[in-house]
């Protein structure tokens, strides 16, 4: 079966790479430092400090195969190659919302990339918001379905 490759920026790729540096270099020291002095106290059966530091390098080991998974299927996106007709990956659009006239800006990133942030404006392509967005024109208005009901954007600007 053949493996749907992960959309990157150029941006989230470097983050990406450098959480994986961070991981690989220092965490899994710092975690085999904490297994090391839990393990000094002795009976490992009732050792809560060596429970929480194996878990947690669980949790790191896991995090780490994640993130080798998305780089080994990465695409960069080229955005030299993009206009602003429409909205695609990378695009930053201002919408505003049809109802109470309030406008946000949103950047389109990939869905597998864990660039989504919504805080900072990031939405994944396969969002619901996202997904509304892709391909449309500025001016062209679309309706999201979102958790908090039925919303009307209409699209100001791509950039």
């Amino acid at each position: 079966m053949a493996v749907k490759p992960t959309m990157l920026t150029a941006e989230g790729l470097k983050n990406l790479e450098e959480e994986l540096e961070q991981l690989q270099n220092v965490k899994r020291k710092e975690i085999a430092e904490k297994i090391k002095v839990a393990r000094s106290y002795g009976d490992l059966s009732e050792n809560s400090e060596y429970d929480d530091a194996k878990n947690e390098q669980a949790i790191m080991e896991a995090r780490i195969t994640t993130i080798e998974n998305i780089l080994k299927n990465a695409e960069i996106i080229d955005e030299s190659n993009t206009s602003n007709d429409h909205v695609h990956l990378t695009s930053v659009v201002t919408v505003e919302m049809i109802k109470t006239g309030k406008q946000m800006k949103y950047t389109i990133v990939g869905s597998g990339s864990n660039e989504a942030n919504p805080r900072e404006g990031k939405i994944s392509d396969e969002s619901p918001i996202g997904m509304a967005l892709m391909e449309k024109s500025a001016g062209d208005v679309v309706e999201v379905e979102t958790p908090g009901g039925m919303i009307a954007l209409k699209i100001i600007e791509i950039a």
